[in-house]
């Protein structure tokens, strides 16, 4: 799927057209775009994605946003009828867009490493940069964002499997010491982690770079040596495939060179959600990792997809999101990821989707009619 708007059109349509809109309760999300226009007016405006929406085409939404409470579902559906107007995101080559989901895990950490704790989470290293078209070497795809500076000289930054044969250790960057490789490995995965100390204490770790090696799947791979049919695959599939063939996990994972660094987040409110790239908490249900190549943070998109109903008591997903996130495997006009919260029944959620879907974008009346 290719992040160019060329590959795209936006299709005008109403809301009474969006089907499923009219059940939708999409009141939670008021108090996040709050937090998106603090975010966008006192820290940094987003980045413009490739589609040309702003921050400042936002912020006319997210400031009538601010003193609006909603006294029902149907007041809250109403505020984004008045400022906003729906676009479904077609694809022109004809395929509907796709959704998965993540989630944050909990995991049982040491804050030293011992015969149990073995495997870290790392903190970003001091010898990795941030690439653009000024410093990228040519010898490295201009998907690289990320490098390593050494001596002077930009090169690709060593891959999981050099990381995992200790290429960082002895430099003090490790976090906190999880019991299995694969759980960091899956942490890797979706980005962010509550961290559950032995003494009690709960800390939280979240994205803050990456190696700058492409992602990929190591789902696919399974699927496509035989291992896992491709309407089993899941993470709960390849987590099950991984125990029974533990003499594989390194080789397996080492497929992915993609490889996360961590910061530690703090946790004011553990029932909240992990801040994420869009730097607001996620709430679970109602925040969206997008392609930000084509996407800008904070702007709305009402999801349908037929086939997902384990999200909601059975029935079909129909809601409106807000695009928070972002995530190396999210790539194209009408991809996206659903956060289904934290801790071990989120991760159930998460695991098993793998959806089509459509996406409606909602663009504020005011930039609206530059895509009409």
């Amino acid at each position: 799927m290719s992040d160019h708007a060329s590959d795209f059109v936006l299709q005008a349509v109403s809301f009474d057209t969006l089907e499923g809109w009219k059940d939708d309760d999409p009141s939670g999300l008021f108090e996040v775009m709050r937090r998106c226009r603090r975010q966008i007016s006192d820290v940094k405006l987003y980045r413009t994605g490739s589609l040309g929406l702003s921050s400042e085409d936002l912020l006319p939404l997210l400031h009538a946003a601010e003193d609006f409470t909603p006294s029902s579902p149907s007041a809250a559906r109403a505020f984004f009828e008045t400022h906003c107007r729906p676009f479904l995101i077609r694809r022109k080559d004809g395929n509907p867009g796709f959704v998965t989901a993540f989630y944050e895990p909990d995991i049982e950490v040491s804050e030293r490493p011992d015969e149990v704790f073995r495997f870290p989470f790392y903190r970003r290293p001091d010898d990795l940069i941030d690439l653009d078209d000024a410093n990228r070497p040519a010898d490295l795809d201009n998907s690289y964002a990320f490098g390593r500076l050494h001596d002077g000289r930009i090169a690709a930054y060593p891959d999981r499997r050099a990381i995992d044969q200790g290429f960082l250790e002895g430099r003090g960057l490790e976090i906190a010491w999880a019991k299995s490789k694969v759980d960091v490995f899956f942490v890797h995965v979706q980005g962010a982690a509550r961290l559950r100390y032995g003494d009690g204490r709960i800390g939280r770790i979240t994205y803050a770079a990456k190696a700058g090696h492409p992602f990929s799947a190591v789902g696919k791979l399974l699927i496509d040596r035989g291992e896992i049919a491709r309407a089993d695959v899941s993470m709960q599939s390849i987590r099950a495939w991984l125990a029974r063939n533990p003499e594989y996990v390194d080789e397996v994972l080492w497929h992915n060179r993609s490889y996360i660094f961590f910061r530690e987040a703090p946790v004011a409110d553990p029932e909240a959600g992990p801040v994420a790239a869009a730097k607001v908490p996620l709430l679970a249900g109602r925040s969206l990792a997008v392609d930000r190549m084509v996407h800008t943070f904070g702007f709305p998109f009402f999801i349908r997809s037929e086939s997902l109903t384990h999200l909601d008591d059975a029935r079909p997903f129909r809601r409106l999101m807000l695009a928070l996130d972002t995530g190396s495997a999210i790539v194209g006009p009408a991809r996206g990821d659903i956060f289904t919260g934290s801790g071990d029944l989120a991760g159930e959620r998460a695991g098993t989707v793998r959806n089509d879907a459509d996406f409606a974008i909602l663009i504020p009346q005011a930039a609206a009619g530059r895509f009409d």
